[in-house]
């Protein structure tokens, strides 16, 4: 493995105030669109819909692993994204400071609002009675997705800070799937679906997976794919770093 080695990394051409702008927009739509999937989720009783697949299988191992707890979340979503950017090192075949503290950097905040609006948005939903509000709940976690989706359109494009599941696709993207966002999201669903088989092992539950988490496994990919397109339409990919491309 080499070491902060850069010889593949192409150019900026925004300005990093612009970049910033760019990175903290998305990281509260992110942040949004997570906890609208694992909120919706819960309201809905029996349990069906399931969030986002990362964010399911992070939150069912940490559950697993920790247990219940005002900080359970922060700590699941930031220790296994820490995981995943060791992952990430080995892929792109060299150890980068820049990018670890990147990952690093985008999980202190971002697992902190996920907290936050957690707390927010449950108490702003009831619980879904009736087939209206259960439509309504599963169409706002469609809409959840489709943030999440879109959110990681732009980071990735503006490549300043990534979350490692995110910084894992774009690497599969651009130096094994010739740029196919979906075809890169399916392969990078690798690791959180070792993450759930662990912590079905561990507590004997299958939670947080249903029809949300297939509309995200189906369709996320591809609508950060049309996001690249129609989102921020003049904002291109800044700084990409995969590694040799052979």
């Amino acid at each position: 493995m080499q070491i902060n080695g850069s010889a593949n990394k192409t150019k900026r051409t925004i300005s990093w105030t612009s970049a910033i702008i760019y990175f903290l927009v998305s990281l509260i739509i992110n942040s949004m669109g997570n906890v609208l999937t694992l909120v919706t989720s819960a309201k809905i009783h029996p349990a069906f819909l399931g969030s986002a697949y990362w964010t399911a299988a992070e939150n069912n191992l940490g559950f697993a692993v920790l247990g219940n707890g005002k900080w359970v979340l922060f700590w699941a979503f930031f220790g296994l994204g820490m995981l995943i950017t060791v992952l990430n090192s080995i892929l792109v075949g060299k150890w980068s400071w820049s990018r670890v503290l990147g990952n690093a950097a985008f999980l202190g905040p971002f697992s902190l609002l996920i907290n936050y609006f957690n707390g927010i948005v449950t108490n702003w939903l009831p619980d879904a009675h009736g087939w209206l509000m259960t439509v309504l709940y599963v169409l706002l976690n469609f809409v959840g997705v489709s943030f999440i989706a879109i959110a990681i359109s732009i980071y990735q494009r503006v490549n300043i800070a990534l979350h490692p599941a995110d910084d894992l696709m774009q690497i599969l993207r651009f130096k094994y799937c010739n740029g196919n966002a979906s075809k890169a999201m399916w392969f990078s669903y690798i690791p959180p679906t070792l993450m759930a088989i662990v912590a079905i092992i561990i507590t004997h539950q299958f939670n947080n997976f249903g029809l949300g988490t297939l509309f995200a496994f189906f369709f996320q990919g591809g609508i950060t794919g049309i996001a690249d397109k129609h989102i921020f339409k003049k904002l291109k990919h800044q700084a990409i770093d995969v590694g040799e491309v052979k």
